[in-house]
């Protein structure tokens, strides 16, 4: 039987072709070949697994290659070649730097580029994981990697390029590595899955490639667990069981009833999911890559950063138009917060299912905090109503005159004023009689008047014989208000639905109505359906005279009683009264008491 190889050996890429994802570094590469204008000291750097050691043997054996292709690739068929795929070549050294990091080591190699191969045009020294030599072993080798022999070339490859001294990096010239797109990913083990003959669902693949997070080694190496684990049939549940990564279809249900406010079945699908075995901060770093996903979705330009399978593509654009984007921008702050402090938290469980309650009232919270920034003054104008009383006739009243009057006439009716009567002579000079000009004349005001009271009264008569007035009972009253929280329901305002529940109605008289309200939160929901609820109550009544008060009756928190501690310089005097002594006491030894 043969032995097994792992994917991430079988298939490592020997040419620069067959490099996944770094096409920007292996078409340097080739030119840099094909010009013959390669550089003697290279740094790759990027994060593991992304190709950088496999493009540093690709690059010595294509440089001693024999017979290079035109575009720049190794034959694999000359002698070099083949002994650097059997591991047989002289002219290529791997050190690694972790394990080989002293100054010793680098006398070494710097001892061993004195001498000039044997066969081929160069000697290639590839040090991995150079970030990890010591601040001597890099001095030690300043000066070799600045002026090195001409047939000597070094490739230096590490994944933490700020830990390298700036001396060396001035030297070298530098390639960064990027992490593999996860569609590279998936179509690169779709191509090993078709060579093994492996039965693979392409959204079980996906979900490889995003555990992998860009690394391509990490991603052959779930690859062979997953195919071990399900004897070559991999399926998108299989594969969530294997990697204990939680079913995305959780989170649209959770979303689902966060968006009704149903908290009992949100609680209950969290210790359904807590029963699995997933951890709080596990569940909570998913749900909130699930709400960024589906922020993504919100704008057609910004689709490309959705990282999720084509399956789920139409799932989490359908979600996005029926969530709020302000909800969204909420929901990730809260659970950033409760994720800084999952691990200083005591009860895990207690501080995620907190976050889940905020999240299933967060509508409600954002409808009170958009109500507070509010102007008082303008929404008391804005919300407000205008209350509609009788008119009372208008009787045009005479004005006191203390001075003697004339006698007025006007075109449209006559006022006849009496004069004084004389008064009895006084001994005291009388006062300068004052002139007076005659009133301005009240132009049909009669007739302005009449017409008024006439079209009151045809307004009232034809009301009345249409529809009469309803009387205001507490039955009638009830089912009005009933019939309004029906409205607000069915209109999707659960949280404002929820509060006119727990407000008490008192009628006043026939034509009014108090509404007591036990919590500022109550009345500022009622507040903010001022303008339609009196129209609503007028409707029903068929009452324009219909008017309402809200009222606010705060319950008292009770205070605990109970004896207050004593401080500490209550406690001293109270012994000193008790036991006279240790006043005295105090006062021999001269002590200094710290209360």
């Amino acid at each position: 039987m043969d032995k097994f190889i792992v994917s991430a050996r079988k298939y490592r890429p020997q040419n620069f072709s067959t490099v996944i994802g770094q096409s920007h570094i292996t078409t340097t590469l080739k030119n840099a070949i094909n010009n013959n204008q390669l550089a003697h000291a290279f740094l790759f750097c990027g994060p593991r697994g992304v190709g950088k050691t496999t493009c540093a043997r690709i690059l010595a054996k294509t440089i001693n290659c024999e017979n290079r292709t035109p575009d720049g690739e190794a034959c694999n068929t000359c002698n070099s070649c083949t002994s650097f795929d059997n591991g047989a070549s002289f002219n290529i050294h791997e050190l690694d730097a972790a394990s080989n990091n002293s100054v010793e080591d680098m006398r070494e190699v710097i001892d061993s580029v004195r001498f000039a191969p044997q066969s081929g045009l160069y000697k290639v020294y590839i040090v991995d994981e150079v970030h990890m030599l010591t601040s001597n072993a890099f001095n030690a080798f300043l000066k070799t990697l600045e002026e090195p022999p001409p047939y000597a070339i070094f490739i230096l490859a590490t994944t933490e390029k700020q830990k390298i001294l700036p001396t060396i990096l001035s030297r070298c010239q530098i390639f960064d590595f990027k992490r593999i797109t996860t569609q590279d990913t998936v179509d690169h083990l779709q191509e090993i899955i078709q060579k093994e003959k492996i039965d693979a669902e392409t959204s079980a693949l996906h979900v490889i490639a995003q555990k992998s997070e860009g690394c391509l080694r990490d991603a052959l190496s779930i690859l062979d667990k997953i195919v071990s684990f399900t004897s070559g049939h991999l399926t998108y549940a299989n594969t969530l069981e294997h990697l204990n990564i939680l079913d995305e279809d959780y989170y649209f249900k959770l979303m689902g009833f966060m968006q009704h406010q149903q908290l009992t079945d949100v609680l209950l699908m969290y210790d359904l999911i807590n029963q699995k075995g997933f951890e709080g901060d596990t569940f909570l770093e998913g749900f909130s890559e699930f709400i960024r996903n589906i922020m993504v979705c919100k704008d057609e330009k910004a689709m490309v950063l959705l990282d999720v399978a084509e399956d789920f593509k139409p799932k989490y654009i359908e979600n996005a138009r029926s969530v709020d984007t302000g909800w969204l921008i909420g929901a990730l702050n809260i659970i950033n917060e409760s994720t800084l402090q999952y691990r200083q938290a005591r009860n895990k469980k207690l501080q995620v299912e907190l976050t889940l309650i905020k999240l299933t009232y967060l509508h409600q919270a954002i409808q009170l905090s958009q109500g507070e920034g509010l102007d008082k003054k303008k929404m008391t104008e804005v919300l407000k109503p205008v209350s509609f009383k009788a008119i009372r006739g208008f009787s045009p009243v005479q004005p006191k005159v203390t001075a003697p009057t004339l006698k007025t006439e006007t075109p449209a009716a006559t006022l006849l004023i009496e004069k004084p009567k004389a008064a009895a002579p006084v001994t005291p000079p009388t006062p300068p009689v004052l002139k007076t000009e005659p009133a301005p004349p009240v132009q049909k005001v009669t007739t302005k008047l009449g017409s008024l009271n006439k079209l009151r009264e045809q307004a009232k008569n034809e009301m009345s014989k249409t529809s009469p007035v309803r009387p205001l009972t507490p039955e009638s009253m009830q089912e009005a208000w009933q019939a309004y929280i029906d409205k607000l329901t069915a209109n999707g305002n659960h949280s404002a639905a929820t509060n006119f529940k727990m407000a008490h109605l008192q009628i006043v008289d026939e034509n009014n109505l108090i509404i007591d309200t036990g919590s500022n939160i109550q009345q500022k929901f009622i507040d903010a359906e001022t303008s339609s609820l009196i129209n609503h109550f007028q409707e029903f009544f068929n009452n324009r005279y219909f008017k309402y008060q809200v009222t606010l009756t705060e319950v008292p928190s009770e205070t605990p009683q109970g004896p207050k501690p004593l401080s500490t310089k209550e406690h001293y005097q109270l012994l000193s009264e008790q036991y006279p002594l240790i006043k005295i006491l105090k006062e021999d030894l001269r002590l200094e008491l710290e209360f």
